[in-house]
C-alpha cells in the first residue's frame, strides 16, 4: 500500500488489508514514495477512524518505498496517478510495472479514481478515505482468497 508520505492513506489501506486476510498466507506492508516521514507513526486523525472502526494502526511507521519492494511483493496498491508514476518509473521491467495497481480501480474499474489525500482537510476527509479504502480492500481480500 503506497501514497507520498504513508501517515494518511496508506497506514489505513494497510490496516484494513491485514484485518481481512490471513497473516500466515499475506504480508502486507505500507510505504511512501517521498520518505519524508520516516519513521513517523500515522497521523493521528488516521488512527482515531481507523480506531472508530476497530483497528489499531498506530505501531506502523512511515517507510520509503525500496527497490526490493518489487521482489518482495506481488502488488503495489498505490493511492493516486501521481504515485502510479512515481512507482512505475522505479521499475526495472515491464513485470514489475505490472505489480503497480491504483487501489480504487479494484473497486471502480475502468474509473481512473485517484484516494483524494486528506491531509489538508478536516476529519470528514479521512472517514470519507477509509471507506474508499474499506470497500477496495474487500475487493482486494475476496480475490486474493479465492
Amino acid at each position: 500500500m503506497i501514497c507520498l508520505g504513508n501517515i494518511c492513506r496508506s497506514p489505513l489501506a494497510e490496516g484494513l488489508m491485514r484485518s481481512k486476510l490471513n497473516f500466515t498466507k499475506f504480508t502486507v506492508d505500507s510505504a511512501g514514495t517521498s520518505g519524508g516521514h520516516k519513521g513517523e507513526a500515522p497521523d493521528k486523525r488516521s488512527i482515531a477512524v481507523a480506531r472508530k472502526y476497530g483497528l489499531d494502526i498506530s505501531q506502523q511507521r512511515s517507510r520509503k518505498l525500496l527497490q526490493e519492494d518489487f521482489d518482495k511483493f506481488d502488488y503495489l496498491y498505490v493511492m493516486d496517478g501521481s504515485n502510479y508514476n512515481d512507482v512505475t518509473s522505479m521499475a526495472r521491467n515491464e513485470e514489475e510495472r505490472n505489480k503497480v495497481i491504483k487501489i480504487l480501480d479494484e473497486a471502480f474499474p475502468g474509473e481512473n479514481l485517484d484516494v483524494p489525500d486528506p491531509y489538508y482537510g478536516g476529519s470528514q476527509g479521512f472517514e470519507n478515505v477509509y471507506r474508499m479504502l474499506d470497500r477496495a480492500t474487500d475487493v482486494i481480500a475476496k480475490k486474493l482468497d479465492s
